[in-house]
């Protein structure tokens, strides 16, 4: 039976299997913004007077009321792009799903659209990146997701109408301003503020009320679901239209959404007998992100939810970023099995080049994971949540962007499980190499317990308290895995 475009409707979805089953995919989140190689969110504050982006663009390319961010697209070659390659070390380091990116706020598109002119094969690369990475995922034997980040652009690009407020270039216009390019920085002189102070770098509102805009992210949401059928679509942000937390259930601004999404799954439906489509957004209310799945950006959720969810994160910053610090792989892995403990997912943006490339420090993170996934991933992919998610008394910090790594003891598990086997995650190992889980009750009987990669190990229960002598040589330097059998 086909979805209909009302919560009603859509709030039936369930989560297919491949997604419960995943746990851990890859995303590329790359685009023209990767060109300077120095963050996210360029094309915005390229044109924000004073901005470090700023002053980068006008001392490396000039001032944008010459050199703007449609010269910036025409830059990007993606030269040394090899989908199949990194698709194939994606698989080996874990990843069970592929996203790649569709469009960001920066209204380039990531395919030969027929509704914009500025997209991937017409200028700068001239390949079809999303078609690409589809090839690549299906070959891998990966799902397939696109991500959507053109809800917002209408109100967060209106920087480009700006001019500089003081100095050589004060009162002159910045390219945004060209008639002759008025499709792709858009007609958005409505959110124009007279006097707005060029330091404020919010993008409010996050959604424009714009009816015509609104249409028009709704026809290129159908446009990329009908060419590349994808398995997930992620929308950053709320269901479009409605501001999070700011509007009721069934309001008028979630129809274009609601439309997007019964599209997506009608589609799947159509492809597979079945729906096996995900849909990602950010609301937090159930009445909302249930006719889908929650998606929290760099951050998560206190305990397990009922409902699957997704962590959405990067190894830096969201687009390439020479300044930028990367995660290293312990840190990766002790997120990936908090969230995987609470019955989530986690998306890892590796970031690329411009090039299409991915530096050595990405290449050592993605080896290090394939040598953890080889020993544990079996504690991941396909597991459950158990009845707790984990003992101890470290909570990793629960504050949006913020990812510090959590400093761990050897009283701190997490747990996951599959059937009648237990998957106790030791986040820091003990150094008498005797590890003690107080989590089990009388009733839980002990079976046998191995530690993944080592096998069998010795082990002693009373009153439901287990603990179990662990070899002096533990199979990986990162998180090991106990296999605790249960009767």
């Amino acid at each position: 039976m086909a979805f209909s475009p009302t919560f009603e409707s859509l709030l039936q979805h369930e989560c297919p299997a491949w997604f419960r089953d995943a746990k851990f995919g890859i995303w590329s989140h790359w685009g023209p913004q990767s060109v300077p190689m120095y963050g996210d969110w360029y094309a915005r504050h390229m044109y924000v007077q004073g901005h470090p982006q700023n002053l980068y663009h006008i001392r490396h390319y000039g001032h944008p009321s010459k050199f703007g961010y449609k010269d910036i697209c025409a830059l990007w070659k993606a030269e040394r792009f090899e989908p199949d390659a990194l698709m194939a070390l994606y698989r080996k380091a874990g990843a069970r799903y592929f996203v790649g990116q569709a469009m960001h706020h920066d209204h380039f598109f990531n395919y030969p659209s027929k509704l914009n002119r500025f997209n991937s094969m017409q200028v700068g690369p001239g390949k079809d990146i999303c078609g690409l990475w589809k090839q690549a995922a299906e070959k891998e034997g990966l799902p397939f997701g696109l991500t959507e980040h053109l809800g917002a652009t209408f109100s967060w690009w209106r920087t480009n109408k700006w001019c500089d407020s003081d100095g050589p270039y004060a009162g002159v216009p910045y390219d945004g301003n060209d008639p002759a390019y008025r499709d792709f920085y858009l007609d958005n002189y409505e959110h124009v503020v007279p006097g707005e102070n060029r330091a404020d770098t919010a993008a409010r509102p996050w959604y424009s009320p714009n009816l015509k805009f609104r249409q028009y992210w709704l026809d290129v949401m159908k446009e990329v679901i009908d060419l590349y059928q994808p398995d997930l679509l992620y929308s950053d942000g709320a269901l479009p239209f409605g501001e999070n937390n700011n509007s009721p259930q069934g309001a008028a601004e979630f129809a274009y959404g609601l439309q997007a999404v019964a599209h997506l799954y009608n589609t799947s439906m159509a492809k597979h007998g079945e729906n096996r489509a995900v849909y990602n957004q950010k609301d937090r209310r159930p009445e909302i992100y249930r006719v889908g799945v929650l998606d929290i950006e760099k951050s998560q959720l206190p305990g397990i939810n009922p409902e699957p969810w997704q962590t959405d994160t990067c190894i830096g910053n969201w687009f390439y970023d020479v300044r930028q610090n990367f995660k290293k792989p312990g840190h990766v892995i002790e997120m990936l099995v908090d969230i995987v403990a609470k019955n989530g997912c986690m998306l890892l943006n590796i970031l690329q080049k411009p090039d299409g490339s991915i530096d050595d420090e990405s290449v050592y993170l993605l080896q290090e994971l394939a040598s953890w996934f080889a020993v544990c991933g079996e504690a991941i992919h396909g597991s459950r949540p158990w009845r707790d998610y984990g003992e101890g008394d470290t909570r990793v910090l629960i504050q949006g962007f913020k990812e510090d790594k959590t400093v761990w003891n050897s009283s701190d598990y997490r747990f996951t499980r599959k059937g009648s086997t237990l998957y106790a995650f030791m986040l820091a190992a003990p150094a008498n190499r005797v590890a003690v889980l107080k989590s089990l009750t009388e009733q839980d009987k002990v079976v046998s317990v191995k530690l993944l990669g080592a096998g069998e190990c010795a082990f002693s229960q009373a009153f439901g308290t287990l603990a179990v002598k662990l070899p002096d040589q533990l199979p990986t330097t990162y998180t090991n895995v106990l296999a605790i059998q249960l009767a």
